[in-house]
């Protein structure tokens, strides 16, 4: 039904409004029917207040200029005076033709000059609309491939308030020396290098070439090559990336590191290179505490598999602000401290927040990705219910529970977790899309009443899914293809509205049997998911619905002794 009112709409807009293409002014309309065709659920018109931009939907949408190619490697190369905060340089990106074009986007954010733009030697002029650029080049044919060189020069947006907006931080460490670090989640690596800024598209591999001022090291995404003194006071560090990657994952961090190393051997014996760079005068406690990973990476091994970059190696790198998941070199600023800066955890807990929740995101976010930033929650919803499950990796089921009712005071219902496509969506005002997404996932676990069929799913998903891109309705369609039950409802109701379901009780005591009368109330319809009620130890699955009461009977129970399963199930 939502599918067919969303198509008459673009029809009938497109009858009567045909002089509003010819003006080009297409995004807007293209955004209504995309959202409409994509969105995996009918979702309640959260955001209708929220005003979305052209600029919104060129930096979020796959327009023809988009989808017409795919980049399959980039060749960073970069110079970052730090004195002046300011870089140049150049990114080569290689790329296959996906459908014929003349024109096509890259994005670069409009305070970075971009000074010209090579095609196979020969120089083409480009024009900019916002933070895009589109470049018209001799008609290009299905099949073929091609290299654009972007030579760019200018002050880069610097961070207020890294990682949580973004850009470069241009600080100093305890000695007085130059400590710089980029974070770019959410608005895009396209603050700082040229590129095809969307999820959906990541090139097969990468090579950063970084110049610094003499003295300090350049520490970027998977392993050093080489590096050599350049004639100009500056040193060149060359990274290799051999895998895949979000472009919001590759990052710059420079400063004045020493370096150890360690090994991980993995159940089957293989060892993965661990490498650790530091500030010097934190050496011994990140010897310390970097003891944490090994354990930590088994723990994962167990859930999901071996880790998922095994040639360029695992890495954390120190860094001014408190963490990101910068894919096989995870920014860590958690100061060497239990849980989060020191707090944030059950005190008999004693493990590092940065290093558990911000590995697991090598496995979702990094390995598995989503497509859209409307789709986040699967990035950190999974992350986030993975420290839950280290905690029952390392110290039980029990401590998981209670680490996971910590993890419930966070949330806040106050929007859906899943937000508007195609806008490059990154305007949370909460973190349900952390907490409340690891309950639901805790909850769906309970719903589904099978702890072997449950790790299953979440394991084969993962396999099935890795150094690749997924949807939700990617995960939705597969837990109700392997559960044989229709789940649908319940993503819906979790996803697409900030209310959790509500279960209604009625207690009526007769003698030594409670006779309980239940139903939901939720905003989805149809909303149905078995849970588990009466005394603690001793519970009963029973099924509501909405539509109906049902009633049960819970002999020799008293109504003080009567009690719903909410550490097991997120509801009201």
């Amino acid at each position: 039904m939502a599918f067919n009112s969303c198509v008459f709409f673009f029809l009938f807009f497109y009858v009567k409004n045909r002089l509003y293409f010819a003006m080009k002014k297409i995004s807007i309309v293209a955004f209504s029917l995309l959202f409409c065709l994509q969105n995996p659920f009918a979702q309640a018109d959260f955001f209708k207040n929220i005003h979305f931009t052209e600029a919104d939907t060129l930096r979020g949408m796959l327009r023809p200029e988009r989808s017409c190619y795919d980049v399959t490697y980039y060749d960073l190369d970069i110079k970052v005076d730090i004195e002046k905060k300011y870089i140049s340089g150049k990114n080569d990106i290689y790329f296959n033709v996906k459908e014929d074009f003349t024109t096509l986007q890259f994005d670069l954010f409009e305070n970075l000059k971009i000074s010209y733009v090579l095609f196979e030697g020969e120089q083409f002029d480009f024009k900019r609309k916002f933070n895009a650029v589109f470049v018209t080049l001799p008609p290009q044919k299905k099949g073929s491939f091609g290299v654009l060189s972007i030579f760019y020069e200018g002050s880069p947006t610097v961070a207020k308030n890294a990682p949580w907006d973004g850009g470069f931080t241009f600080t100093k460490d305890q000695n007085g020396k130059d400590w710089v670090a980029t974070t770019c989640e959410g608005i895009g690596a396209s603050l700082w290098y040229p590129c095809k800024d969307h999820l959906s598209d990541e090139p097969d591999s990468m090579g950063i070439h970084v110049r610094v001022p003499t003295g300090l090291q350049a520490v970027s995404n998977g392993n050093l090559r080489s590096s050599e003194n350049t004639d100009d006071g500056f040193t060149r560090f060359d990274w290799a990336v051999t895998y895949p990657i979000n472009t919001y994952d590759v990052a710059l961090n420079i400063g004045d590191y020493t370096h150890f190393s360690d090994v991980y051997t993995a159940a089957d014996g293989e060892k993965l290179a661990l490498d650790y760079y530091v500030m010097p005068y934190n050496l011994a406690k990140a010897r310390t505490q970097f003891e944490q990973v090994k354990p930590m990476l088994a723990c994962y091994e167990r859930f999901l598999g071996k880790y998922p970059f095994w040639r360029d190696g695992y890495a954390l790198i120190e860094t001014p602000h408190l963490g990101m998941e910068h894919q096989s070199g995870i920014a860590y600023g958690n100061k060497y401290q239990r849980g989060y800066l020191g707090g944030r955890m059950p005190s008999d807990m004693n493990w590092d927040f940065i290093i558990v929740h911000e590995s697991g995101h090598e496995y979702w976010g990094n390995a598995l990705s989503v497509r859209d930033h409307a789709e986040m929650w699967m990035h950190e919803s999974f992350t986030t219910y993975m420290e839950a499950l280290y905690t029952e990796c390392t110290l039980g089921y029990d401590a998981a529970l209670r680490y996971l009712e910590y993890q419930k005071s966070y949330i806040k219902n106050k929007e859906p977790m899943l937000g508007p496509l195609n806008v490059n969506f990154s305007r949370w005002s909460s973190a349900d899309q952390y907490y409340k997404g690891s309950w639901m996932l805790h909850t769906l676990r309970n719903a589904i009443d099978d702890d072997r069929l449950w790790f299953d799913i979440l394991k084969t998903f993962y396999k099935n899914h890795a150094i690749g891109s997924v949807t939700t309705r990617d995960f939705t369609d597969y837990v109700n293809r392997r559960t044989k039950k229709n789940f649908t409802p319940f993503f819906e109701q979790y996803l697409s509205f900030a209310n959790m379901p509500e279960l209604l009780c009625k207690t009526e005591q007769d003698g030594e049997t409670l006779r309980v009368t239940y139903r939901w109330q939720a905003d989805v319809a149809d909303f149905q998911m078995p849970i588990k009620m009466g005394k603690k130890g001793n519970y009963k699955t029973v099924n509501p619905v909405t539509n109906k009461w049902k009633t049960e009977k819970f002999r020799h129970c008293k109504a003080e002794d009567f009690r719903v399963a909410t550490e097991l199930f997120l509801v009201n």
